[in-house]
């Protein structure tokens, strides 16, 4: 369910904003919506584990505050970052 290094260091290179960006909120979204993502798959084979649940509604409420901020600075960065992730319809 975590991430490897390897994974973040990939993230961190499609979606950073200058050469040295991991902590950017484009970034914090986008290891979020991975780590939502595995989560996600590992609830549909554990019905049971409530506690990833728990985790799980915790991740999306932080991903929701970040997009909501990035949205406030910068409508077409939201967009554009998005259409990337491939969320919100």
């Amino acid at each position: 369910m975590s991430l490897t290094q390897a994974r973040k260091q990939e993230i961190f290179e499609a979606y950073q904003i200058h050469p040295t960006d991991t902590g950017s909120a484009d970034v914090q979204v986008a290891v979020l919506s991975e780590r939502i993502s595995r989560l996600s798959q590992h609830l549909q084979q554990n019905k049971k584990d409530f506690a990833s649940r728990t985790g799980l509604l915790r991740l999306i409420g932080q991903r929701k505050r970040l997009l909501a901020y990035i949205l406030k600075q910068d409508r077409d960065r939201y967009k554009a970052l998005i259409e990337r992730l491939g969320i919100r319809g």
